[in-house]
Order: structure tokens, then C-alpha cells, then sequence
């Protein structure tokens, strides 16, 4: 249809990129968390959610948005916050705009960019430029809008701003729309489209598939419209955005107008127009007050399309909206003459004719071509300029890196002769340290080897001359009974010949502790020598017992004195043991090394016993603790009527210092 030339724009978007909310919460809950929060905050993060706070009013009511966002404006310019001021100045030309002051809104951006530029801050320039694009196009300035942002996205851009970058081209995308660049405007949608798509920004996202509707209404696809704009509706709506369901409706309106279902689109008119009444937007009821006075034409109903238009005439010279004025009067011209009042008609045709806006003419069209070939070309500058920055860096990277290897070279080179050199000190220091304490160790045990030997000698000396000759004195004074006592009984003198005997052993046995205590070391010869003396006086007190002593161990092996002499005590202990109880005809007595050991074998061919049956008594456990003070161990093997053979096994090692 012809009036549907003159296209309703979805200019709501604008408000909607404000806000920074993607979750489902109710705007009620939000907001009163927020004041909540604010109560505790210090005075430069209150600003912040003060601004918070607006945006999310800005939906809901203007009047507290107002509120709010005064509230950060004072607070930020008693702080004197330069950044904060112009942020909050800024936020006081979303309000204005969104109340549709469009000329206070104008004045607070222009004054927020003249700031931004003196403190050189490039987000707030470029947010600037975007907030008076915005306003451009509320006020049917398209070519303006379209301008500022070109200017706005390449600083996004260059900053890696994607929420921005997205925001302006969404903004944009609604402005080629009214100048009927519809393949430029599909393009900077759907990329718009791809950055909130991959944030999860399911409001821009909803704004996006309204705006898509609006252009499937440009191209007659009015079914596939009507889906993208429910879809726009039903987030709005579940989100509690109730003042932004009015364009998704208003394009569902326009899609069944053009459809040819005027029930249907007298509906959604109805409601779009009750909603833009009471958030008091006057581009948007010029338009959708032209579009229902055309519905109501279409169906031969003038006069009430002469009042509706009137009301859309009304609303277009309220904000100055050129388009807006340029198609009521035309319909007013059309209405007029159905009724035959040509007086009127051609008063509306006249303002018709010299409202026409110029914004759709090939001139305007070809000074928006120019500006997005200045776009093109400036963004094509802007990623060489960043390609040769990043080559710069990249170089730069490189020398760095290779100085930084340079200077960690030489100061590990440093760091590592430093080390080496204190190493080889500490080394030096440490060896000197070792010898001194290895030659006060040397000098404290001889000190000590001189004071035990000294002390051995003592007691040697006293067991000799005093123990010795006491034992000896008891010797002669037992022979003495014996011949004084010629006429006493056999069994005195086996008394006396017993006790005799016992003491030449006891001095036997002490000789041989004197000799152990006498010596530091003794020799594998020593204990030899002594098993052969013993040997000796065995055969001597017995009969028809054959000794064999087999000796293979060097001559020269050092035992210390508490070694040897536990050795021979064992072997002395062994023989004892073969005599008194084996009644054996031969003992055979080993003496060989085997893997670093000294093995010592008895063995005699007697009668045996079962060692499981038979209590082995004191000897064997004197043998056992004598073994396990010089680290070795004693065996007994035994069999009935087989003989019995006590093995002996000590470790063979150069410890000459154990008293």
C-alpha cells in the first residue's frame, strides 16, 4: 500500500542499549537491591549505582529514572569528579531523551562531548557521538544520526569495545533502515546480531528481531514479521519491559494492515498508542497516529480519519518531525476531498507539498553513501594503523626480549661464578673444619685409648698381686691339708683335690683376662696360641680323646680385646661342654675365614641329643651373650648318636679401640 511507504522506524532501540540487564529478575527487585546497596557505598561508587538505578527506571518510570539520575549528576559534581560528571551529564541526556525533550537532551550530550574531548577520554567521546546520533533520529535528522554514529563506531573499534560496537551498530542499523539502505541495514543488524548472540544478551537480541521485523514489513514478508516480532513481544513482556512492547506490537499492527486484516491491526494500534501515550513519545504517536488515520481511509471511515490525522499533525509539529508532518497532512489533503471539502484539502496538500522532507531525495542518499565510503575507508586506516602498531610491538617484543636474554645471561654468568667461587670456599672451609675436628677425635681417643690402658694396667696389676696371690695361697695351703691330713678319709681328700683343682682353673681363667686386658689388640696367632695351650691341658686331664685344630685364617687378623677374648671364651666353653657331657672319642676344632667372616667350628663325634628335648642351660646362653656383644652368633647342631657341632660366626672388621 502506497501510505505504507512512509515506514514506521523502530527508534526504541536506542533506550533499550542503555539498560545492562540479562537476567529474568523482576525490574523491582533489581532496583530495590540497589538502593539497599547504595545506603553503604562511598560517595564516588554511589554515583555509579545512582546511574544504575535510572537506567532501570527508564523502563519502568521516567520520573524516578529523572530522579536517580539528577541524584548521580549533583553527587558527582560536588565530588568534582571530572570523569563522573561527564558520565552523569550524560545520563541526564538519556533522561531528557527518553522524555522526549529532544532539545535539553541535545544540549546535555553536546556538553558531555565538549568535556570528553578536554579530558581526551575516547569512551566517553564516542558515547557522546552515539547519544546525539540517537537524538538526531528521534527528530527525523537521519542523515545527522547517521553521521555521528560513523563517528562513534571506529573509536569502539579501535578501543575492542564489542557491547559498544554491537550498540552501534544496531543504532545504525535502524537509521540506513529509514533511508531505505535496507541491505546495509540487514548487514549491520545481523552483525549486531552475532556479538549479543555470543554475550547471551537476550535483550539486544529481542530489540534485533523487532528491528528484523520491521524490515520483513519493509519487504512484504508480513508472516515471517509478525513471528519475529511476537517473539520481540514475549521477551519484553516476560522480562517486565511493558513500555518497550509497543514497537513489536506496532509492527504487528503494520503487518496485518498490510495483510489486509483491520480488526486485527485496529487492535494493535490501539494498544501500541495507549502505551506511547503514557510514556509521552511523540515521534512515535505522530507515526502511529498517521498509520491508524490511513486504516480508517482505507475503509472509507473520513471523518474519523480526518480526527486521528489531526492528532498525528499535532504530535509531528510537536517535535518539528518533518517526515511526520509531510505524510498526516497528506492523508488530511486525501480525507478531505472524500468529503468534498476542497478548502481544507488543498490547505493540507499545500502543507504536504512544502513539508516534503528532502531526506529521501538522491542527493541526501548519495551524502549517505559518502559517509559510509568514510566509514569504510577510515576503518580500513584505522586496522592498517593498528597492524603497524602491532608490528611495532612485535619488534619491540623481540628486542626486548632479546636485551632481557642478554642482561639474564650475564647475570647468571655472574651469579654462577659467584656460586662456583663460594662453593669452592665453603669446600676449602669445610675440609679444613673436618680435618681439625677429625684430629681433635684423633687426639681425644688416643687421650682416652691412654687412660683405659692405663686403667687395665691397674687392674691387672691388682688382680694379679692381690686376687693372684690370694688364689695361689689357697693352692698351697690345700696341699698342705692333704699331707697333714694323711689318715683322713677318701672323701676329705677328694674335697681337697677338688677345691685345688678348681682354683688352678679360676687362675687359669684370670691369667687369661689379664693377658685380654693387657693388650688394645689382639691377633688371630693370640687366640690360636691360647685354643693350643688350652688344648694342651685338655689332653693332659683326659683319656682316649683324639683334638684336631685346623687353622686357615691369616695370621696378622686384629680382633679387638673384647673380640678376642669372647672368641675364645665361646671355644673354651665349647670343649668344656664336649668333655663333661659328649663322651666322644675325637673333637675337631675350625678356625677359617668365608665372606668377610671368622667361622669357628667344634665338633665332636659323641652321643647327641635332641635339642627340642633338651634344656641347654647357662652355657649355652653365656656363649649367645658373649656372641651378641661383638655382633656375631652361635648355632647348635645336634643329632642323636651322630655328634654335635657348635658353629661360630663373627664378623671380621679393623675395630681396635673396643675395651
Amino acid at each position: 500500500m502506497r501510505h505504507f511507504k512512509k515506514l514506521y522506524f523502530l527508534t526504541f532501540v536506542f533506550a533499550i542499549c542503555l539498560l545492562n540487564t540479562k537476567n529474568s529478575y523482576s525490574q523491582s527487585k533489581i532496583i530495590d537491591s540497589l538502593k539497599t546497596i547504595a545506603k553503604k557505598q562511598k560517595k564516588k561508587i554511589k554515583v555509579q549505582t545512582y546511574i544504575e538505578i535510572a537506567e532501570h527506571f527508564t523502563g519502568i518510570n521516567l520520573d524516578s529514572a529523572k530522579s536517580y539520575s539528577v541524584k548521580a549528576h549533583n553527587l558527582s559534581t560536588k565530588i568534582g569528579d571530572k570523569v563522573l560528571t561527564i558520565i552523569t551529564t550524560h545520563q541526564l541526556g538519556n533522561f531528557a531523551r527518553e522524555n522526549s525533550e529532544y532539545s535539553k537532551a541535545l544540549k546535555h550530550f553536546e556538553e558531555s562531548l565538549k568535556m570528553s574531548i578536554k579530558l581526551n577520554d575516547s569512551t566517553l567521546i564516542a558515547n557522546s557521538y552515539s547519544g546525539i546520533g540517537i537524538v538526531n533520529s528521534r527528530l527525523g535528522d537521519f542523515r545527522g544520526a547517521i553521521k555521528n554514529f560513523y563517528e562513534s563506531i571506529p573509536i569502539y573499534e579501535r578501543l575492542k569495545d564489542t557491547t559498544n560496537i554491537a550498540r552501534g551498530y544496531l543504532n545504525l542499523a535502524v537509521d540506513l533502515r529509514k533511508v531505505k539502505e535496507f541491505d546495509n541495514c540487514i548487514l549491520f543488524n545481523l552483525k549486531a546480531l552475532k556479538i549479543f548472540e555470543k554475550q547471551n544478551d537476550l535483550l539486544n537480541v529481542a530489540a534485533i528481531n523487532n528491528n528484523l521485523a520491521g524490515v520483513y514489513n519493509d519487504n512484504k514478508n508480513y508472516e515471517k514479521a509478525i513471528k519475529k516480532a511476537e517473539e520481540a513481544k514475549k521477551y519484553f513482556f516476560e522480562n517486565n519491559y511493558i513500555r518497550y512492547t509497543a514497537y513489536p506490537i506496532t509492527n504487528i499492527a503494520i503487518s496485518y494492515d498490510s495483510l489486509n486484516k483491520p480488526q486485527k491491526a485496529e487492535t494493535n494500534y490501539l494498544k501500541a498508542i495507549e502505551l506511547h501515550t503514557k510514556n509521552r513519545e511523540p515521534y512515535e504517536l505522530a507515526f502511529l497516529h498517521n498509520a491508524y488515520s490511513n486504516l480508517n481511509y482505507k475503509q472509507k471511515k473520513y471523518i474519523k480519519a480526518i480526527n486521528i490525522g489531526k492528532k498525528a499533525l499535532e504530535h509531528a509539529k510537536e517535535i518539528n518531525a518533518l517526515e511526520f508532518i509531510s505524510s498526516s497532512s497528506k492523508t488530511l489533503a486525501k480525507s478531505y476531498a472524500k468529503i468534498k471539502d476542497f478548502q481544507e484539502s488543498n490547505k493540507f496538500l499545500m502543507l504536504h507539498l512544502n513539508s516534503k522532507d528532502s531526506l529521501f531525495q538522491k542527493e541526501k542518499t548519495k551524502d549517505i553513501a559518502e559517509l559510509q565510503l568514510q566509514y569504510e575507508t577510515s576503518k580500513k586506516e584505522i586496522e592498517i594503523i593498528q597492524q603497524k602498531e602491532q608490528l611495532l610491538k612485535q619488534e619491540l617484543i623481540i628486542k626486548n626480549r632479546e636485551l632481557y636474554t642478554i642482561i639474564l645471561g650475564a647475570a647468571l654468568l655472574i651469579l654462577a661464578i659467584l656460586s662456583l667461587g663460594y662453593y669452592h670456599r665453603y669446600q676449602f672451609k669445610k675440609k679444613q673444619l673436618q680435618k681439625e675436628i677429625d684430629l681433635k677425635d684423633a687426639l681425644s681417643t688416643i687421650k682416652m685409648q691412654n687412660r683405659l690402658q692405663e686403667q687395665r694396667l691397674r687392674i691387672s696389676r691388682d688382680l694379679h698381686d692381690n686376687i693372684g696371690s690370694q688364689l695361689t695361697f689357697i693352692i698351697s695351703s690345700v696341699d698342705n691339708l692333704k699331707y697333714t691330713t694323711k689318715d683322713a678319709n677318701t672323701k676329705l681328700k677328694e674335697k681337697l683335690v677338688g677345691i685345688s683343682t678348681f682354683t688352678s682353673e679360676t687362675i687359669h681363667q684370670l691369667r687369661d683376662t689379664i693377658w685380654a686386658m693387657n693388650k688394645n689388640e689382639i691377633t688371630s696367632d693370640d687366640v690360636h696360641t691360647r685354643i693350643l695351650s688350652f688344648v694342651e691341658k685338655a689332653k693332659t686331664s683326659t683319656e682316649n680323646i683324639e683334638f684336631i685344630v685346623h687353622y686357615n685364617i691369616y695370621k696378622n687378623t686384629i680382633f679387638s680385646s673384647l673380640e678376642g677374648m669372647n672368641i675364645f671364651r665361646v671355644i673354651q666353653e665349647a670343649i668344656n661342654n664336649a668333655l663333661k657331657y659328649a663322651e666322644a672319642s675325637k673333637i675337631e676344632i675350625k678356625l677359617y675365614k668365608k665372606r668377610g667372616k671368622l667361622i669357628v667350628s667344634i665338633i665332636d663325634n659323641g652321643i647327641g641329643f635332641d635339642i627340642k628335648n633338651v634344656n641347654l642351660g647357662n652355657g649355652l646362653s653365656n656363649m649367645e651373650k658373649r656372641m651378641s656383644e661383638i655382633e656375631g652368633k652361635v648355632n647348635i647342631n645336634s643329632e642323636i648318636k651322630k655328634g654335635t657341632e657348635i658353629l661360630v660366626e663373627v664378623t671380621l672388621k679393623n675395630t681396635s679401640y673396643d675395651v
